[in-house]
């Protein structure tokens, strides 16, 4: 369940960002301390030095990722916790704790304090959601025109489970291959907004934090847990594919078993897309030993964000490199990554 908080944004002398709140002087600071260092606190951002002085033991996992999705508001979450969730869930596939966040922003002159102070309370229900602290970060400011209101950046620091053993070079025939939700949310609501597009149900963005359900996982499971992927740009198929080639292994899909909303399917189809390939923000793959696999399903549907997940194929040795689709009808197809960009700036 996503966190709304009630954050009133305070009375400020600007309406707009200015190239001035860039600059370093006076602007800088007033937006930094009305905004984000007061609404952000904590004890390592507070001291507002230029990095931070962390603590952290064992093995730690360290992920960087940019965001420009147009819109920047679209239906189901915004900019500030896609960026958020997005860095999150990358720790988590490395089986990592998230500890803490970077956060840098580069804004466009002229983008509205309304929109800024709504992206940033975001941010803080995504981190307080996730567990994590913000404990650095950088504004710039770039000409109107430039830009597109807002672009951000984070990086992103973990411990590494002590029972988490992910590695592409543990996919052995036999594993069973699962799919933690509904597919393609993302993709079709980012596009439903981009083309004035209407459905008989609202579709929403899957954005969310999968920390929680990956960890839970591994600490039951740990090491036949042997690969945890999300599945973003480029969608399932690309992901699977990715795999299969860098393994030297063959994996076998089953349609049918493969979990798409009602809504979803429908505005694949009118638009001519493959769910396998759109974009989502909060479904991972992973690879697991069959051994476990129906146990580790069950697991994960008593978790709300991963309530959907589903055993969609299996690895096997007899067809190297090569993902093929079995459809509801019993014909077969290969399944390539995605040749192009199908939707771009989706995060």
């Amino acid at each position: 369940m996503k966190m709304e908080l009630s954050c009133p944004m305070p009375k400020l002398d600007f309406d707009l960002i200015t190239l001035g709140h860039g600059s370093g002087g006076i602007l800088t600071h007033k937006l930094l301390d009305a905004g984000v260092f007061d609404l952000l606190k904590n004890d390592k951002l507070s001291e507002q030095h230029d990095g931070a002085i962390l603590q952290l033991s064992g093995e730690s996992a360290f992920t960087t990722d940019s965001f420009v999705i147009n819109p920047i508001f679209f239906p189901g979450g915004n900019i500030g916790e896609l960026a958020v969730y997005g860095t999150v869930n990358d720790l988590a596939m490395c089986g990592a704790i998230p500890k803490y966040l970077s956060l840098s922003f580069i804004l466009e002159e002229g983008l509205s304090m309304e929109e800024f102070w709504k992206i940033l309370v975001s941010i803080k229900g995504a981190a307080e959601s996730a567990g994590v602290q913000i404990v650095t970060g950088d504004t710039k400011v770039v000409d109107k025109g430039k830009g597109d209101k807002i672009f951000i950046n984070t990086t992103g620091i973990g411990s590494v489970h002590p029972k988490s053993n992910i590695s592409i070079n543990n996919i052995k025939a036999g594993d069973c291959i699962v799919v933690s939700d509904q597919l393609a949310r993302h993709g079709i609501a980012i596009m439903s907004v981009r083309s004035g597009l209407e459905f008989e149900t609202d579709i929403e963005s899957d954005t969310k934090d999968l920390s929680k359900a990956t960890l839970s996982a591994l600490e039951k499971f740990g090491s036949d847990i042997h690969v945890l992927r999300d599945a973003t740009r480029g969608g399932v198929a690309t992901v699977l594919k990715e795999m299969a080639e860098k393994r030297n292994l063959g994996m076998d899909l089953e349609y049918k078993q493969i979990p798409v909303n009602e809504s979803v399917q429908g505005a694949c189809e009118m638009l001519g897309l493959d769910p396998m390939y759109v974009a989502n923000e909060g479904v991972f793959v992973s690879i697991v030993s069959n051994e476990i696999a129906q146990e580790y399903v069950d697991f994960l549907k008593r978790d709300e964000a991963t309530s959907s997940a589903s055993i969609i194929g299996t690895v096997t040795d007899k067809h190297p490199k090569q993902v093929i689709m079995t459809s509801a009808i019993g014909g077969k197809r290969a399944l390539t990554m995605l040749p192009g960009e199908q939707l771009p700036r989706i995060c």
